[in-house]
């Protein structure tokens, strides 16, 4: 399993998986002020040579090809380009936030310049890392001090959802890995369903409605708001080899996985393994809510003209739950749909304690859910803020998004589920920890704490 990992930001033949968290960030406002276009566009635009040179070098796949903005730039007699107070880059998912999406694009790029708006569709954040910043870092190197300074203040916007949010900072994650420090902090304007790593940094949980003046407010706090952190969780899947599986770009085929020793479980493993590995941020499930997220995810990608916006997912969503039955799991005959713990077993190093134990798995449960954030299926709480008295009981302690833990818990079937989203009940606390082993029957998956990332937090 993997070890606990920060992010900066503005604002299952049995598996094994790892995981890592982070904390979160504050931004201030001054209320009723008022931001000014031309002034913004000032502070946060990259120098025309920087920002041309940086595309050049994603377009080309080459760094070395944007050399001779470098060369111009220093030559003798030019006058030395000042480094903007906050640049800015954002990467946007257009396809999200309904028809807004091609309208924020446009609307970003009036506000910064194209080259600083990256489309998920052409630019991949890895991309961005691999050549844009690396870019930046060359001409650094060699003496450029506009190019070090706007690497060392550059900030980053992911306009879209959970998924594309976590994208982005997976793939700023690696820069912590590769010794490129520092991690651009990140904003978020949300454009998903759930929106919960949004909420979780006060960036709200909806597009605003009287978006085109809300870009300008958001930017504008990306660029001054300070810096919390965020754990992440490194998350690795082994598997009897098979066909070849489709998997998200969050969870990408690995040579191997380094599965805790310490850990004795019963029963040797095939000879011939699949590992899969990728880091999370928010939450992860195994059961029938993932079933059911699952089949919602390829039925929109099939139909994509169903999906119109935040309210018809949901629609579609709640729908979808009927169809697989997650409301009558218990007349299942199928004992894993009856009960998780008749293919699963659970082990956790909890709160405090070096050692792994294994942790019972109600009967009654058919989702469990691993938890990073205080906010979980677009903004509820199924953790629930429990008292001190109960906290010491159960060897708890107070959850936060960049504590080091993650919260494990357990959902009944979808009538449960409901009364928890409602915030009616809490759900079944099942344990705290900094690490977890899963043993299915069919995979294996282990949970481990990394480096924690930056955000950039948005609160009045």
């Amino acid at each position: 399993m993997g070890s606990p990992e920060q992010t900066t930001a503005a604002a299952g033949k049995s598996p094994s998986s790892s995981s890592s968290s982070s904390s979160s960030v504050t931004i201030w406002r001054c209320t009723g002020t008022t931001i000014h276009k031309e002034d913004l566009r000032k502070r946060i635009t990259i120098p025309e040579y920087l920002r041309v040179a940086m595309r050049e070098a994603i377009g080309n796949k080459d760094v070395d090809s944007a050399m001779r903005h470098y060369e111009m730039a220093n030559a003798d007699g030019v006058e030395i380009v000042k480094a903007s107070e906050s640049p800015i880059v954002v990467f946007i998912n257009a396809k999200s936030g309904g028809r807004h999406g091609p309208e924020l694009k446009a609307r970003l790029q009036d506000l910064m310049g194209e080259e600083q708006v990256f489309d998920l569709s052409a630019v991949k954040p890895n991309e961005f890392v691999q050549y844009g910043l690396s870019c930046l870092e060359k001409f650094a190197a060699l003496g450029d001090t506009c190019a070090k300074e706007t690497r060392e203040k550059i900030r980053i916007v992911a306009a879209g959802g959970d998924g594309t949010v976590g994208w982005v900072l997976g793939c700023l994650g690696e820069l912590k890995r590769q010794n490129r420090d520092p991690v651009p902090p990140t904003g978020i304007i949300p454009l998903g369903t759930g929106n919960d790593l949004s909420r979780s940094f006060g960036w709200g949980g909806s597009f605003p409605f009287n978006w085109r003046t809300a870009t300008k407010r958001i930017l504008d706090r990306v660029a001054n708001g300070p810096v919390c952190h965020l754990d992440s969780w490194n998350l690795v899947i082994s598997m009897p080899s098979g066909e070849a599986l489709e998997t998200p770009y969050s969870l990408k085929p690995s040579d191997c996985a380094s599965l805790d020793q310490e850990l004795e479980i019963d029963g040797e493993l095939p000879e011939k393994l699949s590992y899969y590995q990728g880091v999370f941020y928010n939450y992860f499930s195994i059961g029938m809510d993932a079933q059911v997220a699952y089949g919602f995810h390829h039925l929109r990608n099939e139909k994509p003209y169903l999906a119109q916006g935040p309210l018809s997912n949901k629609l579609i969503y709640s729908g979808y739950s009927c169809k697989q039955g997650w409301f009558f799991a218990p007349c299942s005959s199928d004992p894993g749909l009856r009960g998780l713990n008749n293919i699963l077993r659970l082990y956790v190093k909890k709160v405090n304690s070096s050692k792994w134990e294994q942790v019972p798995v109600p009967s009654s449960v058919r989702s469990i859910v691993t938890l990073n954030l205080p906010s979980y299926g677009s903004g509820r709480n199924p953790w629930g803020n429990l008292k001190p008295e109960y906290l010491e009981k159960r060897g708890f302690v107070e959850a936060h998004a960049d504590d080091g833990y993650v919260e494990i818990f357990g959902l009944k079937h979808g009538w449960h589920a409901s009364m928890v989203m409602a915030e009616l009940i809490s759900a079944k606390h099942i344990a705290q920890g900094n690490q977890s082993f899963d043993l299915h029957r069919k995979f294996r998956k282990g949970v481990e704490h990394v480096d924690p990332l930056s955000f950039i937090a948005n609160r009045s």
